[in-house]
């Protein structure tokens, strides 16, 4: 997933861009609310804070929210109620006050992230770029396509399609495909994602985060 992270805080920037990439999202780090305003776009999330030398960060949540329904998660210094209401009034999907564990921060993009994606896909269909997963006819289309899948190599695919844009873990597929079945479940999980990618033909769609598991788009 893309991150967008307006902070003018360089040591602040700089441990929370290692985090989001260690957790397999790519970040696109901005220090001014102009830029921000240039390049949400870009973005499948804006983390904002709202201390920004040039404009006030909620001045830069509310015009986001003219033109975009990207999701926001404010990260700021301002703690009290009246802040708090005021970013979530102005469009905000989290508020955070730092200082913040890097835990609790990833746990709350993934969380805004998830019900984002859930409330997109409520007619039962994921789609990432050229790719439509039928959550519910199981079916898979890439473009006009029919893409033929084995019942295992769906629930895999479901299961990334479902968090489109964020990293799952390895165990969190294989409990969610698996259960605790199989002993060699993790070199089946392999293969599966190794049939996948040949049949969806599209390398950079489905990543391999190293150590972790696998993100889709």
């Amino acid at each position: 997933m893309r991150v967008l992270l307006v902070e003018d805080d360089d040591g602040v920037a700089d441990a929370l861009v290692d985090a989001l990439d260690a957790q397999g999202h790519r970040s696109i780090r901005c220090r001014l609310g102009a830029d921000a305003l240039r390049t949400h776009r870009e973005a499948d999330l804006v983390l904002l804070d709202l201390g920004l030398p040039d404009i006030d960060g909620l001045d830069v949540l509310r015009k986001l929210r003219r033109v975009s329904n990207v999701p926001v998660l404010v990260l700021t210094a301002r703690g009290d109620e009246r802040s708090v209401v005021r970013g979530l009034r102005s469009g905000a999907d989290d508020y955070l006050v730092k200082p913040v564990g890097l835990r609790e921060l990833l746990a709350r993009v993934d969380a805004v992230t998830r019900r984002v994606n859930l409330t997109e896909r409520q007619d039962g269909v994921a789609a990432v770029g050229e790719l439509s997963v039928d959550l519910r006819a199981r079916t898979v289309r890439l473009g006009a396509d029919p893409v033929t899948l084995t019942a295992k190599e769906f629930d895999v695919l479901a299961v990334l399609a479902r968090n489109a844009g964020v990293a799952v873990s390895r165990q969190q597929i294989m409990d969610e495909v698996w259960g605790d079945a199989y002993l060699a479940v993790s070199r089946t999980l392999d293969v599966h994602m190794a049939t996948l990618r040949a049949k969806l033909d599209r390398p950079r769609m489905l990543r391999t985060i190293r150590g972790f598991g696998y993100r889709l788009g």
